[in-house]
């Protein structure tokens, strides 16, 4: 845990008592913090309550007295569609409104480090897809290669419960726009901005406060390095605007997964299976991402590139890094090759492919594709991806949306499973040794599974039978 600094015995206020508002308030605690919590779900009082904390109803005038600062969870909304009536209470009270974010900032450097004699990295990457599996991926090449790594944000551990500061240790987190929207302290070493593409609108009040809740974490974090997806116009404003007037100290590194990269700038892109490295108007390193069966197809190839870049910015060798990047495991139901059935076809679990725009990023992953797709379909279903269809030997259609989704196929053949199991059965039964038997399956998982994880569990389980030994 990372005890908060600057709050001994200062009242402070928790909003949410979720992963990240627990951690929050037992880091103030530990920061001799006087936390009160509140939780408008009555079962998350009860558990704060038997961790010790005390509760106080902030919809109460009389419960602000002396506080200064509030924690609010990153699920809370603070601005649009509107605040929190909480988050307004705040505003009416004069109290300063803060996430975990903005204390991990504050909190985690600290006297101990005047003694190390490598300074900690902080790494944080944001962007619309990819996150997660860029933020394994880096934290995976890392230690691969000696660092010490703590990982945690919107993955593995909150900001909050990691460890205090270890002599030469990286710090890698995965920040979501909610997260860097409210953070009063912003201050990554090294930033990466992924990409951006439509969700979390009515959040942000459009792209453009999406966009800039992202932002954020460049324009106020001032990183000393800014590692920056040009495949949308936002990227590219933003790697023009965080450029310096003189080549030599500029402190950008673009990445694209659609065009070469051949500037004078520093740059590293993946085309035709290749990442390649450029700096000063030439190649200087290349890796082949053909054989990686973890990091399959263009998106994979993005994340690819912005880890790379990562690592290089922290000095390590292409060769090294193209090691590590062969051992990388992948992320459960993000494109997580489970194995090869007896016949040799690839089986695939992506489970989190809950939208159209990530389902696509699948198909284009792969051909000859026996796809497993359905659930609680979304606006629209599936017809946006009828231009890669061709990539489909069959579909097997699951859950509530299995008959609207069947009108969508066209001439793609298609049979209605219903359930993953017999889905599996069938996919597993027709594909061949070149084939991929594909779960992704562009709709929520709320009609048949509390979450895509449990969906993407009931695959994998559905699956090992029929997988080579």
């Amino acid at each position: 845990m990372l005890p908060v600094r600057g709050y001994a015995k200062a009242k402070v206020a928790v909003l949410g008592m979720g992963r990240s508002g627990l951690a929050a308030a037992r880091a103030l605690r530990a920061g001799k913090a006087q936390v009160l919590c509140w939780d408008d779900d009555d079962k998350r009082r009860v558990e704060a309550k038997a961790q010790g904390f005390d509760l106080a109803d902030l919809s109460r005038d009389e419960s602000w007295q002396n506080v200064v600062l509030l924690v609010a969870s990153p699920g809370i909304s603070h601005l649009y569609p509107q605040p929190h009536p909480i988050i307004q209470k705040a505003w009416d009270h004069g109290v300063v409104v803060d996430n975990d974010i903005g204390l991990f900032f504050r909190s985690y450097g600290d006297e101990s480090w005047e003694r190390f004699a490598v300074a900690p990295k902080v790494i944080c990457i944001t962007g619309s897809n990819g996150k997660s599996t860029t933020t394994a991926l880096v934290s995976h090449i890392l230690r691969f290669c000696g660092k010490t790594v703590q990982m945690g944000g919107n993955i593995g551990r909150g900001v909050l419960d990691l460890d205090p500061a270890e002599d030469g240790e990286v710090v890698v987190l995965e920040l979501s726009s909610y997260q860097t929207d409210l953070a009063r302290s912003l201050a990554p070493d090294i930033a990466v901005f992924m990409n951006l593409s439509p969700d979390h609108l009515d959040r942000h009040a459009g792209m453009g406060g999406y966009f800039a809740a992202k932002r954020r974490l460049f324009s106020e974090g001032g990183p000393e390095r800014a590692i920056i997806g040009i495949d949308q116009i936002e990227g590219r404003y933003l790697a023009n605007q965080m450029r310096q007037e003189h080549p030599s100290g500029d402190p950008v590194i673009t990445i694209s997964s659609e065009r070469k990269l051949q500037g004078e700038q520093w740059s590293c892109f993946a085309r035709k299976g290749f990442l390649s490295e450029w700096r000063k108007g030439r190649q200087v390193a290349s890796v082949d991402l053909r054989g990686m069966e973890t990091l399959p197809g263009a998106h994979n190839h993005e994340n690819a590139c912005a880890a790379y870049a990562v690592a290089r910015s922290l000095g390590l060798a292409p060769s090294k890094i193209a090691d590590a990047m062969q051992t990388f495991s992948g992320l459960p139901h993000r494109c997580q090759v489970v194995g090869r059935t007896e016949t040799g076809a690839l089986v695939v679990n992506d489970s989190k492919a809950t939208n159209i725009d990530a389902a696509e990023k699948a198909l284009q992953a792969f051909e000859n594709v026996h796809w497993i797709v359905g659930g609680q379909g979304k606006e629209g279903g599936i017809a946006g991806l009828k231009p890669l269809f061709k990539r489909v030997q069959r579909a097997y259609l699951i859950g509530q949306s299995a008959a609207e989704f069947a009108t969508q196929l066209g001439d793609t053949p298609y049979e209605i499973s219903q359930t993953i199991p017999s889905a599996v059965k069938a996919a597993i039964a027709a594909a061949g040794k070149d084939d991929v038997v594909l779960l992704a399956p562009a709709a929520a998982s709320f009609d048949q599974y509390p979450n895509f994880e449990l969906r993407g569990d009931a695959f994998v389980e559905a699956v090992s039978p029929y997988l080579a030994k």
